[in-house]
């Protein structure tokens, strides 16, 4: 009889597994050169041979592909245990491929070593008959990759499971004045705790709320000029039953904060063509005479002693159209109001800042010599609006404004300066100045004088305790951040510290310096937080500081002397052409540091992108945390998105917890050698795209070294290291121990296709904690506001955002009654998260009368 053709689909798979092992091992080769795992050149020889008996059409080409499968299951669970994500990179082309040798389309052209091709067994139809000899291992080894895929999806070993207990201690007495239905400050208060007194949200009804109302702002990227970092990160103010806010493009907005409704809206006209590298507004700050002390703030004369005379400067006319840096004159553009007892503080793109009266939305005449505003580039070096400016809100004080900002990171050595600046809150006039690199002179800078260029600067929000006197500034580091050969003295002293100034003068109280000679651009990044914990039975007032590298400082904000333990440990050596490293680094009891990176830990979505990563792993230079910065390329873990960053943390003063959003993720330096000053290294020779203006960033003129730098990622784009990369998790503050742990968020919007795999993803932005028991966050990758139980880490609810989450949420009791919880959902440029313009408030349904 005739029989019908034979399958192509034994050669055809042959020939894929020949081409899997020709990667595979040359690749695994490779890695072995290195001096990395074998286990992929072993596993190439098995895919070969395993090629070339289904090439031959044999049937031990399936027991071959059996020992394979099952040798990789073993290595898989050698390496990553019950862990599913990484499981799933290692096998799962490997188990896809075994469903396919299993068929019967290509088992029905096999047949044994000993039989001529062609001379198989037919079945009634015709068809070469399917042998179970070959196929009884594959199958065997199948059912051991599904049972253990299935066990690890019940498994999650990177969880902490606990409860946290009731109120271990005294909150101590509330000195801020703020109602409890209000939130007067970036942080609530000037404590920057990010907890609400308020307790109608609830663990039991969180699952219950629904959107009370949506304002859109009409403020979006994407205009002349805009940086790609370019991003609505607002917390609101909540004054009375008003919210204010501020849009990505500096327009002021007031809401009705029951209804949403829009109450006055100020354009300040912001200068145009600035050298941004941000463009943002992560909030306004508050001024009421009613609730501040009436005491006239203090000058400080010459040399240095205070004076009893009140700082004064009398409200007139404006003399000038424009500031000398070019921006407007905003009481003279914009509607003003001759006397404002109370205010806002909005810090400007152009390096203003504008006193704005809350009722009505008009420029507060009386301050700034009758501008309404200060002008930022007064005594600033090397004048280039736009480099300069406070990206997050003022501290202010009974009768102090004080301004920090951030400069242009990583462009050049010739920056405005990092000064810490108090201004008299009624009219604007200098109090005093701190400049780190003169840090004892602290007296108000003559006319003609000039700042310090190039400075340590202060990006993130400072915290202020009016009882002790003091303001707590995080610092950043001086430009280049990974390159610090010429670095003085006190830069070396001030850079990546907290630092607290005294009010009254501006003079150092202490420092605590959170990275020694910082070249990984692990700035203070977020606002310390102040709390006063029972420990040992003592009361003590603290701050929290959380940090890029992980650590969280617990200190004694009196002294800043360490409540938790901090030891000094050892760290690698080696540091690029003249620069040094620290021999050691801090490392607080309380820390979310990950585990060093291995080769076990590298991932990818299938196994040849994971052999890459690995490969990338070893020619990096890498010895674990604070490598320092190479020509080579050093991988950089955690990198500088930072294992916490601008949001910071939420801390229950009751409780004595801090509820936290540890993000982990490795990013790769590459120092560049500078042969010339101008040239462009890691700009691709082009001119910064939008505008003239933008800045060249990571060119590093006039250092020696450029810089690239660049997240640790495949060639499919994705991290090179295994999930989960966020989590959310709470720590005693008393203790240092970490109670829970859970990962956060879905890939649901930031993966080709949208599934809402639960990796764990990174967030950016901050957590808000309330006296119900429930934290909400909004700004994870992808668009979800969600509600926890502070006690277990539970989920309570998500809600779906129409853009990318990434600020910090805030909540408040409004007319009618209700608790809201507002987020603003806007996206962010350099995460890539989609654009938007909403603010949208939360409630639990209202009830009928």
């Amino acid at each position: 009889m005739t029989h019908p053709r034979r399958s192509i689909a034994p050669p055809l798979t042959g020939a894929l597994l020949l081409v899997m092992a020709l990667l595979m091992g040359v690749g695994g080769a490779q890695l072995i050169a290195l001096g990395g795992s074998w286990y992929y050149a072993l596993a190439a020889l098995g895919l070969a041979a395993s090629g070339v008996g289904l090439l031959l059409r044999r049937r031990w080409a399936l027991w071959i592909y059996a020992v394979v499968l099952a040798a990789s299951l073993a290595w898989s669970l050698w390496e990553a245990g019950l862990d599913w994500w990484p499981l799933a990179a290692r096998l799962g082309v490997l188990f896809v491929i075994g469903i396919w040798l299993l068929t019967p389309w290509l088992r029905r052209g096999l047949h044994a070593a000993g039989e001529p091709a062609g001379s198989a067994r037919h079945d009634a139809a015709g068809r070469p008959a399917i042998s179970a000899r070959g196929s009884l291992a594959l199958t065997v080894a199948m059912a051991l990759v599904a049972i253990v895929s299935v066990a690890s999806w019940f498994s999650d070993p990177h969880a902490i499971k606990g409860t946290v207990p009731m109120a271990a201690g005294s909150a101590g007495v509330d000195r801020s004045g703020v109602p409890p239905g209000e939130w007067h400050a970036y942080g609530r208060t000037g404590y920057g705790q990010r907890y609400s007194p308020l307790t109608q949200i609830t663990p039991a009804n969180a699952g219950q709320l629904e959107v009370a109302w949506t304002y859109h702002t009409g403020d979006v990227r994407g205009l002349p000029g805009d940086p790609e970092e370019t991003t609505f990160e607002v917390t609101p103010l909540k004054i009375g039953n008003r919210l204010f806010l501020c849009t990505p493009h500096q327009s002021i907005i007031a809401l009705d904060a029951t209804t949403g409704e829009e109450v006055w809206r100020l354009d300040p006209k912001i200068q145009g063509e600035l050298a941004l590298q941000h463009l943002t507004c992560r909030g306004l700050s508050y001024h009421n005479d009613a609730s501040a002390s009436a005491a006239a703030p203090p000058t400080i004369a010459g040399d240095g002693t205070l004076n009893a005379t009140t700082a004064t400067v009398s409200a007139t006319t404006p003399t000038a159209p424009q500031t000398p840096s070019g921006a407007p004159i905003a009481a003279i553009d914009l509607p003003t109001t001759a006397e404002c007892p109370s205010r806002l503080f909005m810090p400007t793109a152009d390096g203003r800042l504008i006193a704005i009266n809350p009722d009505d939305g008009e420029v507060c005449a009386d301050f700034g010599g009758g501008d309404g505003q200060i002008d930022l580039w007064a005594n600033m070096p090397y004048v280039n609006p736009g480099s300069y400016y406070s990206t997050s809100p003022v501290v202010v004080t009974a009768s102090l404004v004080i301004v920090a900002g951030t400069v242009l990171d990583n462009v050049s050595t010739t920056e405005a300066s990092g000064v810490i600046r108090a201004f008299d809150v009624h009219t604007g006039a200098l109090v005093w100045n701190w400049d780190s690199a003169k840090p004892e002179q602290t007296a108000p800078i003559g006319a003609d004088g000039l700042y310090t260029p190039n400075s340590p600067n202060s990006w993130a929000p400072s915290s202020v305790d009016e009882a002790l006197g003091m303001v707590y500034v995080p610092m950043g580091n001086q430009p280049p951040d990974q390159w610090g050969g010429n670095r003085s003295a006190n830069v070396e002293r001030y850079s990546s510290a907290v630092v607290a100034l005294d009010l009254a003068t501006g003079r150092v109280r202490w420092a605590f310096q959170t990275v020694h000679h910082d070249l990984w651009d692990y700035d203070v990044p977020s606002q310390p937080s102040l709390i006063d914990l029972t420990v040992g039975g003592q009361r003590i007032p603290a701050l929290v500081q959380p940090t890029k590298q992980g650590e969280v400082f617990v200190l004694d904000r009196r002294t800043g002397e360490p409540i938790l333990p901090v030891t000094e440990t050892a760290v690698p050596q080696g540091a690029a052409a003249g620069d040094h490293t620290a021999p050691t680094q801090p490392v607080s009891a309380l820390s979310y540091d990950p585990p060093p990176l291995r080769g076990r830990d590298m991932w990818g979505a299938t196994l040849f992108d994971q052999l890459a990563c690995r490969i990338d792993l070893r020619k990096l230079r890498y010895e674990g945390r604070y490598t320092p910065p190479s020509t080579q390329g050093t991988l950089v873990y955690p990198g500088n998105f930072g294992v916490f960053n601008w949001g910071g943390v939420a801390v229950d003063p009751e409780r004595q917890i801090t509820f936290t959003t540890p993000t982990r993720l490795a990013f790769v330096s590459r120092l560049i050698p500078r042969e010339n000053a101008t040239e462009l290294y890691v700009n691709d020779g082009k001119t910064p795209p939008g505008s003239e203006a933008l800045p060249a960033l990571n060119e590093n003129f006039g250092a020696p070294f450029a810089i690239s730098l660049a997240p640790f990622v495949s060639r499919l784009g994705l991290p090179c290291q295994a999930p989960p990369w966020g989590f959310v998790a709470v720590s005693d503050l008393t203790t240092g121990k970490r109670i829970w742990q859970h990962r956060n968020g879905t890939v649901r919007d930031s993966s080709p296709l949208p599934l809402p795999f639960r990796m764990g993803v990174p967030n950016l932005g901050g957590p808000i904690m309330t006296a119900g028991g429930v934290a909400f966050l909004s700004s994870t990758l992808d668009y979800y506001m969600r509600a926890y139980d502070v006690s277990t880490g539970a989920q309570l609810w998500q809600s779906r955002l129409p853009a990318g989450g990434q600020a910090t949420p805030m909540t408040y009791l409004g007319e009618d009654g209700r608790q809201y919880v507002v987020v603003a959902a806007g996206g962010h440029g350099s995460l890539g998260t989609k654009t938007g313009d909403a603010v949208i408030a939360y409630a639990l349904p209202a009830t009928s009368e």
